[in-house]
């Protein structure tokens, strides 16, 4: 029984023949230990991965920077684990005085005392004292080195003038980072603008005019990735104390807890990760057909992101690819779709990343190019005027966009790979 495409609250039957879906992949089950998420919290702790216990790392008298994410990172439910970490650091003698947190929020804005409260709870706001990290506050930024990349790394000196460093997160695919969490607490996390930028700019190929880098990509954690290696070695010049980063599901329900060494407790949230979500396939097909997984997962063109680059991974070149993404909200961020529509081309497109990039900006750069290198159909809500010069196709209906298929590739039905939780499935040859 093949699976239908959610669109929205509706979905879309796949109108194909039988002999031409090649293969349907879906996320994996996996078998999760029966605790509560609390227990899974306090067993990470007590089981550190490559590390002393945290009790045994921080003594009475020395400060602790708990590094936590801002609001828009509120799926790892912070508020579970922050108060447990707190009590952990207490019962090794460290005084509230003597914590400080701070929200890495890389270049985003500021946070309100409500959503302070929602990050951490009310019984840790009024104890402990929370800042937000501000990456164009050159007051509060220390130089610590430059990468072997040559990314000046300039860093809240607030976490630098405390004893301990500890980070926490979540984590899951990254499309240039490989995955979320570990290093990122700390680049982008409470990182300068111009490091931001510059470590965030080696998404791209050396040179005008020679676009993405292909190892920037979801699951890459080599050195061949340099945004992650560049993470990586950021990180390092702070020698973080212990980290703690958590697992969640398709409901935002925590399921994983990893504790102990920043490099490889957090390894081991990928490898949870990749048991999850990642597929081994045979081949790659000439039509991929993905769907975000409908509400919320698409509410807006900037979160389909995910499902295109899950959908490269496994449609061959020069092929097709059809986006089921409601997108009720838009494009879902100014960024991606002044990228998108702006621009008369690629190469002006290109020049205007390379100079203010931000990741709203490399999103819809990374629509553009696909629609440039493939036939890209999107069935959408967003009208089709809104796409600009870009060489994305826009339809209402699956119907429509196979019968577009047919027409972009001289009247015949292609072999194809149907993708029902694009967002949450990566393919791996």
């Amino acid at each position: 029984m093949i699976e239908a495409m959610k669109f929205g609250q509706e979905e879309f039957p796949v109108n194909l023949p039988m002999e031409l879906i090649a293969q349907e992949l879906e996320p994996n089950k996996i078998q999760i230990e029966d605790m509560t998420v609390a227990q899974r919290i306090h067993h990470a702790l007590e089981n550190p991965i490559d590390s002393k216990p945290l009790k045994e790392i921080v003594k009475p008298g020395e400060s602790v920077c708990v590094i936590i994410s801002d609001v828009t990172r509120r799926w790892q439910s912070p508020e579970t684990y922050i108060p447990i970490l707190i009590e952990e650091l207490e019962s090794a003698g460290i005084r509230d005085e003597d914590i400080l947190i701070i929200s890495a929020t890389g270049t985003h804005r500021r946070q309100t005392k409500e959503e302070h409260v929602g990050l951490i709870t009310q019984e840790v706001y009024d104890r402990i004292r929370i800042v937000d990290h501000v990456c164009t506050d050159e007051d509060e930024l220390r130089y610590v080195g430059t990468t072997k990349r040559g990314t000046p790394v300039w860093l809240d000196k607030r976490a630098l003038d405390c004893d301990h460093i500890i980070l926490t997160g979540g984590v899951v695919y990254h499309f240039m980072a490989g995955f979320g969490g570990g290093r990122k607490s700390i680049l982008p996390g409470i990182a300068g603008r111009e490091t931001i930028m510059k470590n965030h700019n080696l998404a791209l190929n050396p040179g005008l005019g020679s676009g993405t880098n292909p190892d920037a990509r979801s699951a890459n954690l080599s050195d061949s990735n340099p945004v992650h290696s560049d993470m990586m070695e950021a990180c390092a010049m702070v020698h973080p104390s212990f980290l703690i980063n958590v697992v969640v599901n398709d409901n935002q329900e925590i399921i994983g807890a990893f504790a102990g060494n920043w490099i490889t407790a957090h390894r081991a949230a990928c490898d949870m990760v990749n048991k999850m979500y990642g597929v081994p396939v045979k081949e790659k097909t000439p039509l991929v057909i993905a769907s975000a997984g409908g509400y919320p997962k698409d509410l807006n063109f900037y979160q389909t992101v995910k499902t295109l680059c899950n959908a490269l991974e496994v449609v061959e070149d020069n092929g097709t690819i059809i986006l089921v993404t409601k997108s009720n909200e838009g494009f879902g961020n100014e960024d991606t779709r002044r990228q998108i529509a702006d621009y008369p081309d690629m190469l002006e497109r290109e020049k205007a990343l390379r100079s203010d990039f931000s990741i709203g900006g490399y999103i819809g750069y990374l629509f553009a190019q696909t629609a440039e290198n493939y036939n890209l159909i999107a069935v959408t809500g967003i009208p089709q005027s809104e796409f600009g010069s870009s060489k994305v196709h826009v339809v209402s209906t699956l119907d429509e966009a196979l019968a577009l298929s047919r027409e972009l590739n001289g009247g015949k039905d292609l072999r194809a790979t149907l993708m029902p939780h694009g967002a949450n499935t990566l393919p791996i040859l």
